[in-house]
């Protein structure tokens, strides 16, 4: 029964794209979350919608618009808040309100909602083709190779940006690297959880693993399988339920949260009461 789903084409796509965006996704989660620039992902989300509305009404492929967007709009955002003029929640809020209202406002020019248009707000294995699928290899591999030849710093500036700056580390530059790598994540990730979902594919292995208290390393590690356990898994529990696949992805790595989160708990409670 199991192996034959792998006959169907669009669930062996999805897999490969969802394997690929679950490996790419907490890489760059945890640097936001030790940021704390959480928000950023789901600025750049709303600013994805936009990039696809335009897709739609131009009828280009939403999937390039949207990173084309979200891309231009990362610098933006970086840009603004490096002016010290604004802060940096309030930069996070005026692109995240204005992408919106620009989205609402051309998806009414392109007639408004359509099934192509949900697909992206919540994902679907089902529309995922093989353009998708090359195009979020292809982007996964050059967030890849810009994460590896920027680790060191990001980690640094993670953990002290002002110390990474005394001692010669060009913070605004890795910044930007770092925005830019989260637009690129948030661009290939809409096909299989959607815009409405990208940010907690995210965030939410990452702050999952954070909660055992283990090495950077470990850490990354542990976000990793989490995402990609929640993601195979909830591929082929939406496709054995008919459900949305970004929302029962997004609802595993949920429960996986709370089951690691009550386990700390306890594990807490235990040791006060010894």
């Amino acid at each position: 029964m199991l192996s034959s789903i792998f006959h169907y084409g669009f669930i062996v796509r999805g897999l490969e794209a969802g394997i690929v965006v679950a490996l790419i996704a907490p890489l760059i989660g945890i640097f936001l979350v030790l940021r704390r620039y959480s928000l950023i992902a789901d600025t750049l989300a709303h600013v994805s919608l936009a990039g696809i509305a335009i897709g739609l009404l131009a009828r280009v492929d939403p999937v390039i618009t949207a990173i084309a967007t979200t891309v231009l709009a990362s610098l933006g955002i970086e840009k603004l808040r490096g002016t010290k003029r604004i802060y940096g929640e309030s930069a996070l809020a005026l692109f995240l309100s204005g992408s919106l209202a620009l989205a609402i406002v051309l998806l009414s020019l392109a007639k408004g909602l359509n099934a192509n248009l949900f697909s992206y707000l919540f994902g679907s294995i089902v529309t995922v083709t093989d353009s998708d699928v090359r195009i979020i290899v292809g982007l996964a591999f050059v967030v890849a190779i810009a994460l590896a030849a920027f680790f060191k710093e990001l980690v640094f500036v993670a953990f002290d940006e002002d110390a990474a700056k005394v001692s010669g580390i060009q913070t605004g530059l890795v910044n930007s690297v770092l925005i830019i790598l989260s637009a690129l994540t948030v661009s290939l990730s809409i096909p299989i959880v959607g815009v409405l979902l990208i940010s907690a594919l995210i965030v939410i292995p990452v702050v999952t693993a954070l909660q055992l208290r283990q090495s950077f390393m470990t850490t990354i590690i542990v976000a990793e399988a989490v995402s990609v356990l929640s993601v195979v898994a909830g591929i082929f529990v939406s496709f054995a339920f008919n459900l949305s696949t970004g929302g029962t992805i997004v609802l595993l790595m949920l429960a996986v949260f709370a089951v690691v989160l009550a386990g700390r708990t306890l594990a807490v409670s235990l040791t006060r009461h010894k």
